[in-house]
């Protein structure tokens, strides 16, 4: 007969996580970017404190533990307070992407049964358009004080958010419950479809944020500074809002300021040693970096996320600006990181370029997460590093079923990504496309992450984006879209002949058309939807 164990059960909840901060950490700082423009400074001990005050203002507001709370608002400390309050008091934290289409925000406040919606002064004109579309919101909160709230002509109910919490008690104690309990809504970027809803517990993102901290992840402590640029809406953050008071770590909020010059100077004026982000955002930081001549003083890691960073990318950082990169990999229904990609030991003596291709892939499932991939027939492929099919994961924190869906998307206990990815005899994962990406020429599949990183490590190429296009007698055939550098020049016959010396010939794109930017969605993915629209006729 199996002996149970004799330990204490205590609920992982997210309240505990902000105590800890404030009752170890509580001089530990966290740096935010106004929405209206100058820096705002306190401790972990002060936002636990205000998050308490936020959970009392909720509390007289008539919410109740189930009932939800929006936000669409950026990265910066009074979303963060709320992060806690809302999640803490047992009430679901919903995080809305302000780039989605008005109709997809409209539909996943309904959805979600927002009750409050909590937004920043940027977003007043979104909320203007939106609020008579959301009967179920009775207040909306701007997070700014009075002067920086402004009037909203049509909406009734606008409170500014220090207004709200001044009267308000520090006094506040937190609820226990069973650590399942919803916590966090978010949503999937809908891109067919409506956008469907992952709600994570309080077990998964305390267990995400925990795995976050470890060495061979984020490597977290006391001693880092962390910035994420990764959106609070956009799987909050990658769970670095939780992990950086588990660790100890300084936490620095970008606000809306993303621009790669911004980035570059609050990086330096606050020490930053970590940040994370997708593709895009470090390609706009290196792009000032050049430009100006300037080098990081202080950040040597970065990890990378959301989508493939080319390998080209990678070498930047690394050889030019002694950067680490971790590229790692997650989705909605994720809760966060999966797998991290990390050098190992053995890569000590590794050339550069061997480094590189190592971490161009996503390297490793952290503990807690299991990956597979399958072939059409669900069979599991072998891991040999070359067999390709669909990317499966399971674990403590992934997806069992979307928020209000009718069947459950499980195959066997296993959710199935959308991705199409390898793994090797060291567990090293790679993503090679995903299946509505993977293009099929000829009965052989050419992989558009592939391409576009080798067109990236042109030095004229900004931005490189593949899909495939309908051949009356392949199937389909790449197409290239390249974003030059400013200032500088490249021909279709030179991108083409660069390209035919990295990858096999039959991958070399029919054709290459040049613009002035890539249609990127609301998380900083390049939309390749949009250039099927325009782009996606028939090869002659």
């Amino acid at each position: 007969m199996l002996q149970p164990g004799l330990m204490m059960d205590r609920p992982l909840l997210l309240s505990s996580v902000i105590e800890h901060a404030a009752a170890q950490y509580g001089d530990a700082e966290v740096v935010s970017r106004e929405t209206h423009g100058p820096l705002f400074r306190y401790t972990y001990s002060e936002c636990a404190a205000r998050a308490r005050k936020l959970a009392n203002a909720l509390a007289g507001l008539g919410l109740q533990g189930g009932d939800a709370v929006g936000s669409i608002a950026w990265n910066n400390h009074r979303h963060l307070e709320a992060y806690y309050a809302v999640s803490g008091s047992g009430m679901v934290m919903h995080t809305c992407n302000p780039r989605l289409h008005p109709q997809q925000l409209i539909y996943i406040i309904n959805h979600a049964e927002d009750r409050v919606v909590l937004f920043d002064a940027t977003f007043a004109p979104l909320v203007k358009g939106i609020a008579a579309h959301c009967p179920n919101v009775r207040t909306w909160v701007c997070l700014a004080d009075a002067a920086n709230t402004p009037a909203i002509e049509g909406v009734a109910n606008v409170l500014a958010y220090e207004e709200l919490i001044a009267p308000c008690s520090e006094d506040f104690t937190w609820p226990e419950f069973d650590e399942h309990t919803g916590a966090a809504l978010c949503y999937t970027s809908g891109t067919t479809g409506n956008p469907k809803g992952a709600l994570y517990s309080h077990r998964a993102i305390v267990l995400n944020a925990m795995s976050g901290c470890l060495p061979g992840v984020l490597s977290l402590s006391p001693a880092e500074t962390i910035l994420p640029v990764v959106p609070m809406f956009h799987i909050n953050a990658w769970c670095i809002p939780y992990a950086a008071p588990i660790a100890g770590a300084k936490l620095v909020l970008p606000g809306p300021r993303l621009d790669g010059q911004s980035l570059y100077e609050l990086m330096e004026s606050e020490a930053v040693t970590v940040s994370a982000g997708v593709p895009t955002i470090w390609q706009a930081l290196l792009g000032h970096v050049e430009q100006h001549g300037l080098r990081f003083s202080t950040m040597y890691r970065t990890a990378v996320g959301g989508s493939a960073m080319p390998q080209a990318l990678i070498a930047k950082f690394m050889d030019t600006y002694g950067v680490e990169v971790r590229h790692g990999w997650g989705m909605t229904e994720t809760t966060a990181v999966g797998t991290m990609g990390t050098l190992m030991p053995k890569a000590k003596n590794w050339t550069s370029e061997q480094k590189q291709a190592l971490l161009a892939k996503q390297g490793k499932s952290t503990f807690g997460v299991e990956i597979k991939v399958v072939d059409e027939q669900g069979n599991t492929l072998p891991r040999d590093g070359t067999s390709q099919g669909e990317l499966m994961v399971r674990g403590h924190w992934i997806m069992a079923s979307y928020y209000k869906g009718e069947r459950s998307p499980l195959v066997d206990g296993w959710f199935p990504t959308g991705d199409i990815a390898t793994i090797d005899a060291e567990g090293v994962m790679q993503i090679r496309d995903r299946t509505k990406d993977v293009i099929k020429t000829g009965g052989e599949w050419i992989s558009s992450i592939d391409l576009e990183s080798a067109a990236v490590a042109h030095p004229a190429v900004a931005m490189a984006a593949v899909i495939g296009v309908k051949h009356p007698k392949w199937d389909e055939r790449p197409l290239l879209f390249v974003v030059r550098k400013p200032g500088q020049t490249l021909s279709k016959e030179e991108i083409l002949a660069f390209l035919a010396e990295r990858v096999a010939k039959w991958w070399v794109p029919d054709d290459v058309i040049f613009l002035d930017a890539l249609p990127v969605g609301g998380t900083g993915k390049v939309q390749k939807s949009d250039l099927r629209k325009q782009y996606g006729g028939v090869f002659s």
